[in-house]
């Protein structure tokens, strides 16, 4: 893969080897040639192989510093994790015990360090010598879209700390911190453009490198014995070839929750039915059970109604087959259950869930992962690859690897800009009208397809579709100014 062209220039003492033919079609025929006849048929992909190098071009050095961005940020985001354990060891860690309390004990234990707010959610210890965490919301200097994860010993009831939550994942401070840089830049939903128009252009960038790269002849490939802009273009191939799958699926996984793709994607999935099913939390068993304080085993609750507990709730989902880790959601309202969710990111996933009624502990609904739709299996298991959560510490290190190849090859595609343009404007980029010179039977598609991409992927169809006009306008303009430098193909 090829963040810039490899573009038509005069030889030179240093990297006369390197000089690309890309330019050669854009000559203006002579005299001679012109009695001679129409140039012979040249073939679709000789025609569109200068398209393609201009736009890869432009596409890289413009669009490369939100790649670059999005590249540091995902490299911190991937030892994020592992940097939470340090960081957050006592909130996270305790000695492991004889035995459990009963999860409502620890519950009581919480609420009487930190009784304000509402209680959000519960996720009980997952495993020995982990703490659980009790989430509150409503809390005073909390963001609305966090809670307050008290955590506590399950052991001894003993409150470790408490520590602003966000997300299903359950990020600390450090990691919601990296995490919102790499999302939004800390801009919100402005700034969340960037990331979505850095993902919209990676896969066009990464193909149009790889279908360059596959396009050169294998003599011309070879790093041993290179100097100069041809040894950079090398590296820069090679690393990109084999980086190019992985660029694919951070793309296509990081459009599924953009603003504007991913709405596209949430829409075009109900179309076909594929969306992620949900536990029905509606009872329709008599009785009101209102003032949820899920600290005790049975309380009372209301107006004759009566909550059959946070201990009853947990065992009845483990009655279901729901395993650690769990989260259990207390009922939203008189008319609600409670809802336990297995939330095992990692391989295999859990994602089991069901709801149980407050008044009876009868479970009332049950959603399986086995169940789901393929898109919704595919969509969850590719956002949790592509966050690091899918495959643990192996998958963190790969992404870190994967971001640092982006680096790389933005720098290296930044210098052989730097070295192409010794002594020329802007690089000796190819020559515009280079759409000119492809046939109409693949034009045609490709604008059918811009114009596609323009209304599923708007921060790649709509620059594209400018980029394509402004080329256009400008090449006509140089021509009625005398200065076009190629001859339409006949």
């Amino acid at each position: 893969m090829s963040l810039t062209s490899e573009t038509s220039e005069p030889s030179d003492t240093s990297d006369s080897s390197d000089s690309s033919d890309a330019s050669d079609a854009f000559e203006p025929r002579s005299a001679e040639e012109s009695r001679q006849g129409p140039p012979a048929a040249r073939s679709a992909w000789a025609s569109l192989r200068p398209l393609v190098l201009r736009l890869h071009f432009y596409a890289g050095v413009f669009v490369a510093p939100f790649l670059l961005v999005a590249a540091v940020t995902g490299l911190l985001y991937a030892g994020s994790f592992q940097a939470e354990k340090i960081v957050y060891a006592h909130e996270l860690n305790v000695p492991v015990g004889k035995s459990e309390l009963p999860i409502a004990d620890q519950v009581a234990a919480a609420r009487k360090a930190h009784p304000e707010g509402d209680i959000s959610a519960v996720r009980p210890s997952p495993e020995a010598g982990a703490t659980t965490r009790v989430m509150l919301s409503g809390v005073a200097g909390v963001d609305a879209d966090h809670t307050l994860a008290v955590f506590v010993n399950p052991y001894n009831g003993e409150v470790r700390g408490a520590l602003e939550q966000y997300g299903s994942t359950g990020a600390l401070p450090l990691r919601t911190w990296i995490d919102e840089l790499h999302r939004d830049l800390h801009l919100g939903q402005v700034g969340r453009l960037y990331s979505e128009f850095a993902a919209s252009w990676m896969w066009v960038i990464a193909g149009g490198g790889l279908v360059l790269w596959f396009g050169r002849r294998r003599s011309r490939r070879a790093i041993r014995g290179a100097t100069g802009r041809r040894r950079t273009l090398s590296l820069h191939g090679s690393v990109g070839v084999w980086a190019a799958l992985g660029l694919f699926f951070l793309s296509a996984t990081g459009l599924t929750w953009s603003t504007y793709a991913g709405a596209n994607i949430t829409d075009l999935r109900a179309a076909l039915g594929q969306t992620t099913p949900t536990v029905s939390a509606a009872v329709t068993s008599g009785g009101e059970h209102a003032g949820h304080d899920m600290g005790g085993s049975g309380s009372a609750s209301g107006a004759g109604g009566s909550d059959v507990g946070l201990n009853a709730v947990l065992k009845a989902a483990r009655a279901e087959g729901l395993s650690n880790p769990v989260e259990i959601v207390p009922p939203g309202d008189t008319s609600s259950a409670y809802v336990v969710q297995q939330i095992q990111r990692s391989w295999p996933e859990k994602q089991d869930a069901v709801a149980v009624d407050p008044a009876s502990g009868e479970v009332t609904d049950v959603v399986r992962f086995a169940d789901y739709p393929v898109l919704a299996k595919l969509s969850r298991w590719g956002i949790d690859l592509h966050t690091g959560n899918l495959f643990g510490i192996v998958n963190q290190i790969a992404l870190a690897a994967l971001a640092l190849a982006v680096v790389f090859l933005i720098v290296w595609g930044y210098r052989m800009w730097w070295q192409r343009g010794r002594g020329s404007a802007f690089g000796r980029p190819v020559p515009r009208g280079a759409w000119q010179q492809v046939p109409p039977y693949v034009v045609v598609p490709l604008m059918v397809a811009i114009a596609l991409l323009g209304y599923f992927v708007p921060l790649l169809g709509i620059p594209l579709a400018a980029f394509m006009l402004c080329d256009i306008a400008l090449g006509e303009i140089a021509y009625r100014r005398g200065k076009r430098t190629y001859t339409p193909a006949a």
